[in-house]
Formats: C-alpha cells, sequence, structure tokens
C-alpha cells in the first residue's frame, strides 16, 4: 500500500475536512527500517559510534534512525547498508525504497502550523498502532470526544487562539478518530476514564449531554472498550497521572509508552518501563467498572446532569 496521503476525505459537521490516510503511515515504515538497521548493525558487532561515523553522525543519530524517529537520507541508508555487509542488489533496492516510502508526509504533516513537532510525532506512532490503552483523569480522552467537546478542551489550553487555528485544531482530532471508525484495520481502544473527567460539564451541559450519548454510542463499538473508574473506589494504581500504551501488530516495533505534559512529551521504549506501566494499566482494568457497567453509568451520569 502505497504511505502517501489522499488529499480528499470527508466533510465535518463545522466544514473542515477531515483527510483519508494510509495504514500505518509513514511512523510505521519508519520503524520498520530502523528495526532493520538495528538487527543488521548488531548483526556484524558494529557499535553506534561507529555506526555513526560512517555516516558522518553520531551515535545518537543512529539511535533516533533505529528507533523511527527521523526520517532517512539516501545515502545514509546506502552506507549503512555497505558497512554492514549488505550487497545484493536486490536486498538494498528492496531498503532503500522502504526509505523512499517512509519519507513521505502523513497527513498531519499539513497542520504542523498548529501542532508542535513532539505531537506530530504522537500522531505517527497512534496512525501506526493496533491498539492504544490510556488512562486518563480530566478529561474524555481525545479519540472518543465529539466536536464541540474537543472545541472546549482546545479552547482551555488555547485561549487566546483565533477561530481559524481552533477549527484547525478541531479538526486533527476528528481525523485522528478516524482510525477507530473506518478501515478493515482499525484501531482497538481501550480507555479507562477516572469519573471525574465524566462529572466536569466542558462545554456547558448541552455539550456535555452530547459527549454522554457519544459515550454511550461507543461503549457498542466492538473497537472500543471504556471502562469508568468511580470515586468511590478510593486511590488507584495511576497515582502519577495520565498515560497510554501503544502496541503495533508488527512483531518487531516494541511498545510505546507516551506521557503528555504542558509544552512537551516522553516516549518510553525501555523494557523495564514498558513493563511498569503494563502493571499499572492492568490494575486499573481491575480497579475500575467491567466494561459491561460502563453503558449503565453513563446513562446514570446523563440523567443527573
Amino acid at each position: 500500500m502505497s504511505p502517501s496521503p489522499v488529499d480528499t476525505g470527508d466533510v465535518t459537521p463545522s466544514g473542515g475536512q477531515v483527510l483519508s490516510y494510509p495504514r500505518g503511515g509513514p511512523t510505521a515504515l519508519r520503524m520498520l527500517l530502523g528495526t532493520q538497521l538495528r538487527r543488521l548493525r548488531e548483526g556484524h558487532g558494529i557499535s553506534t559510534e561507529d555506526a555513526g561515523h560512517a555516516i558522518r553522525g553520531s551515535h545518537s543519530k543512529i539511535s533516533r534512525m533505529e528507533n523511527g524517529r527521523v526520517g532517512f537520507k539516501h545515502r545514509d541508508v546506502a552506507d549503512l547498508l555497505t558497512l554492514y555487509g549488505v550487497t545484493d542488489p536486490k536486498d538494498r533496492e528492496s531498503l532503500l525504497d522502504l526509505a523512499r516510502q517512509a519519507n513521505t508526509p502523513g497527513w498531519w504533516h499539513q497542520y504542523n502550523d498548529v501542532l508542535p513537532s513532539w505531537f506530530e510525532v504522537y500522531i505517527g506512532l497512534e496512525q501506526a498502532a493496533a491498539l492504544i490503552r490510556t488512562y486518563e483523569v480530566q478529561f474524555v480522552p481525545g479519540l472518543l470526544q465529539t466536536e464541540d467537546y474537543a472545541r472546549a478542551v482546545i479552547r482551555l489550553g488555547h485561549p487566546d487562539a483565533p477561530a481559524a487555528e481552533i477549527e484547525r485544531r478541531v479538526n486533527v482530532r476528528m481525523t485522528r478518530q478516524r482510525r477507530i471508525h473506518n478501515g478493515p484495520d482499525r484501531l482497538r481502544f481501550w480507555a479507562v476514564v477516572d469519573e471525574a473527567a465524566l462529572r466536569r460539564p466542558l462545554g456547558g451541559r448541552d455539550v456535555m449531554r452530547t459527549q454522554l450519548r457519544h459515550l454511550i454510542h461507543l461503549t457498542e463499538a466492538n473497537t472500543v472498550t471504556l471502562q469508568v473508574i468511580p470515586f468511590d473506589a478510593g486511590g488507584h494504581a495511576a497515582a502519577g497521572g495520565p498515560f497510554s500504551i501503544l502496541r503495533f501488530t508488527e512483531r518487531d516495533l516494541s511498545d510505546v509508552v507516551y506521557l503528555e505534559q504542558l509544552t512537551s512529551a516522553l516516549y518510553l521504549e525501555k523494557s523495564d518501563d514498558i513493563d511498569r506501566y503494563r502493571h499499572v494499566m492492568d490494575r486499573l482494568a481491575v480497579e475500575a467498572r467491567p466494561a459491561p457497567a460502563t453503558q449503565g453509568l453513563l446513562e446514570e451520569l446523563l440523567d443527573r446532569l
């Protein structure tokens, strides 16, 4: 499948365009190529320092390439393949073609005027993921938000932004949601949400009522699992705040833990960190109300609003 973005898409009720996109996108291709290059390097016992020197760079550049965090220059990949003993023309061309495809901009790059670079990284990972498990304490998770609720949340973070910028940010969020609803390889999304996020009427009561109805509808989707941690649960495992764990279909790609901060984000990939957050997420799922009970709880909150 071509990783080139598709320039046409649906139109949201507010008039903004929601773009189509390829499965996985360029981030997945970069991660796959990076994994291949790491295997070749390690298979030949070459250090990241020596590999970096071969491409006129540093060991940190090699690490970023192997993690799929940067684009690939044709010359760099060609020189690394030579260093790693890949001389067969077909093998070389296959990997070089993968590098060319991985450099194709994702659909979200056209929004780089409103998206910080650290969040563009996350969107790329989100587009490549097969499963995302997330914990949220303050807001309804972005992939489950209605347009009006998303608009209210975005205005909180950008109170001085002009209306056109707010709408571009809303369009990004709505486009991201398409991975849950459309296509043969839809994203599976498992969210554990604190009850406080569902009681906070962002945007006003009418907006929140619509948001709760939307969540009730999503509980019937086979790609969404939604659990709520009620107030009476007391303290729970995720005292440190919200986080997400992204899992990918390709066996060569390890999970990534995403921690968003006010002006930046952390991406954790070490196995010890990932195991710790998996354990916390598993405990949250146990401490929360079972998923089959979510619809009833949402209906109760809707009646009280």
